[in-house]
């Protein structure tokens, strides 16, 4: 009789027991694909959002283009970082029409897509590899001022800006191909939700490398040179105040724009995949954070261009030249009026 049986008693269980976890599995993973997350948030936040950081960022970085340019010509290093940063903001600040078409509900070309996708993330690690630069620079230069003179040189200067961009743009084609995001035809959502393994391993890596490590620089440089400048007697009490306030308020700048948007990102890499409960949670609070790193982009021209006194200076020099012009123009147009008057 036992030999008509195929299977023994914990066979048929394990058998069973397989058979159970296969089907669930099965389901959930269907779940997950047909997870469908609807959403307002972004298509009532976004729009006008984006519409008032590129009111604001737009001049803003021209701006602070055009003033570091000019001292990057009279060989300051730091204007060098900041050109570069500068054209990293204004690219992502030319960007922000699309995210309003895209929150709208609105066709975008998939290759226009591309192009954002990779922009913005490439303005978030940019952004944060040039602000390590100028901390360290200035960590150099102010604790070790007889040393390393070489690194603060602009040739120096423009050699790692350039290595940085390089670095950044060549590591986001290949993570954004390997996630599928080049080939994306949204460009304000993931093409799978919840996201996959993959891509909240890819999101581990940004969180360490491109935000913890850089935070850690930062901080680390603006401590000892807050030390440094405390101890040291040749420096003017003015020029110590100026220094400190344009590093920490980078720094804060920094962590405020992108430390909410990491943290969601945390949490997604940690407990979203596979999970569409979570996704559903977590995603008005993504697209939040996501509309609060524009920040960064805005307050960092404005920061620069109101403490930095040589940067002052040159906008001042633009805006009087402007005048002057206008002034002039002004000046010949009764003339012209006159002159057409006599002949009539």
């Amino acid at each position: 009789m036992s030999s008509l049986v195929p299977y023994s008693t914990p066979e048929l269980l394990f058998t069973f027991r397989d058979g159970l976890h296969r089907m669930n599995t099965t389901v959930s993973d269907r779940t997950a694909e047909n997870c469908t997350i609807p959403s307002s948030v972004d298509q009532q936040m976004y729009p006008a959002a984006y519409s008032l950081f590129f009111i604001v960022s737009f001049p803003a970085n021209l701006l602070s283009l055009f003033a570091a340019w000019q001292l990057m010509k009279k060989g300051n290093n730091i204007a060098v970082y900041l050109v570069f940063l500068s054209i990293s903001d204004l690219l992502y600040t030319i960007t922000l029409p699309v995210w309003i078409e895209q929150a709208l509900r609105r066709d975008v070309h998939g290759g226009l897509c591309s192009t954002v996708n990779l922009i913005m993330y490439n303005s978030f690690y940019v952004g944060s590899g040039l602000l390590c630069c100028i901390s360290v620079d200035r960590y150099l230069a102010v604790v070790y001022p007889l040393h390393f003179h070489w690194v603060r040189e602009v040739c120096t200067a423009v050699a790692l800006s350039t290595a940085v961009w390089i670095l950044e743009v060549v590591a986001h084609i290949l993570l954004l191909f390997h996630m599928g995001a080049l080939r994306a035809s949204l460009c304000l959502y993931e093409q799978h939700i919840p996201i996959k393994t993959g891509a909240a391993h890819v999101f581990l890596v940004r969180i360490i490398v491109g935000f913890l490590i850089p935070v850690v620089i930062m901080s680390f440089c603006f401590q000892q040179i807050m030390h440094s400048l405390q101890q040291s007697v040749s420096i003017l009490e003015e020029e110590r105040r100026r220094v400190c306030l344009l590093l920490l308020l980078l720094l804060l700048t920094y962590i405020a724009s992108f430390l909410p948007y990491q943290t969601v990102m945390l949490l997604r890499a940690t407990l979203e995949p596979g999970s569409c409960e979570w996704a559903q949670l977590l995603r008005g609070a993504y697209l939040v954070t996501s509309a609060m790193t524009t920040l960064n982009s805005t307050l960092d021209p404005i920061i620069y261009c109101l403490i930095n006194t040589s940067a002052r200076t040159e906008i001042k020099i633009f805006v009087e030249k402007g005048r002057k012009v206008f002034m002039r123009e002004d000046e010949e147009r009764p003339n012209s009026s006159i002159e057409i008057r006599a002949i009539c």
